[in-house]
């Protein structure tokens, strides 16, 4: 298992919070962090590295 970071952003893309997940992949984070999405974007980060960004506006998936 891996460990993931789920960052909730509010205004100005700053973090209001966060969520560590461990997932078998990237596609099984990119399903969970987008459980999370309810008013407020997310990016999904795995280590140093962007794995996702989840717009709640357009409900639009970015991989990175």
């Amino acid at each position: 298992m891996t460990t993931y970071r789920a960052y909730i952003v509010g205004r100005h893309s700053r973090s209001i919070g966060v969520v560590n997940m461990d997932c078998s992949d990237d596609d099984q984070a990119i399903t969970s962090a987008g459980r999370l999405v309810d008013g407020h974007d997310i990016e999904l980060w795995q280590m140093d590295r962007p794995v996702a960004r989840f717009d709640a506006c357009s409900k639009q998936v970015f991989r990175k």
